[in-house]
């Protein structure tokens, strides 16, 4: 199980990050780093490798409003501003809600504030957009949701939701 922190505010840089020092250049290009201000003075920097999933392969630009997802039992280097290894990157709008994080057998987050009612049209996914057949609960999932009822936890059928297997 993953402990997923996140961070949230507006990108304001992106740009290449090396790793490694391979001789023949192959990983030239493939990770970026992503400057992201939260407006209050905090300052987060993202590393964005080829694995990490951008919720409906949103294009993230300079200036948009993203929530990044890390494992925040990850170690990281005692650097500042800190430095993360994004897992999921989602870029705000205003027509859909995310949530990341691990659901129980009851489909309720781990932070206790959302529970799942599937239908049987609501898509279940894994990250490379085929279908999962199993049962999500008890996983590490990125649900894509609209409207909430105001009840704790809060109830929604999701649009979608993406196991993180």
């Amino acid at each position: 199980m993953v402990h997923f922190k996140f961070f949230h505010g507006i990108v304001t840089q992106i740009n290449d990050f090396t790793i490694g020092g391979g001789q023949n250049g192959e990983g030239e290009g493939c990770y970026k780093l992503m400057t992201v201000e939260d407006g209050t003075g905090n300052i987060v920097h993202f590393v964005i490798s080829p694995t990490t999933y951008f919720v409906d392969n949103e294009i993230v630009s300079i200036g948009d409003s993203i929530t990044g997802y890390y494992d925040g039992d990850a170690p990281v280097p005692l650097i500042y501003p800190p430095q993360y290894r994004a897992l999921v990157v989602v870029k705000e709008n205003n027509y859909q809600n995310v949530k990341v994080s691990f659901f129980n057998d009851q489909l309720i987050s781990s932070d206790g504030q959302l529970k799942l009612n599937l239908s049987p049209f609501t898509p279940i996914l894994l990250t490379n957009g085929q279908p999962f057949s199993k049962n999500p609960a008890n996983r590490n999932l990125i649900v894509i949701y609209g409207p909430t009822t105001r009840s704790i936890p809060a109830q929604t059928t999701p649009y979608k939701i993406i196991v993180w297997c």
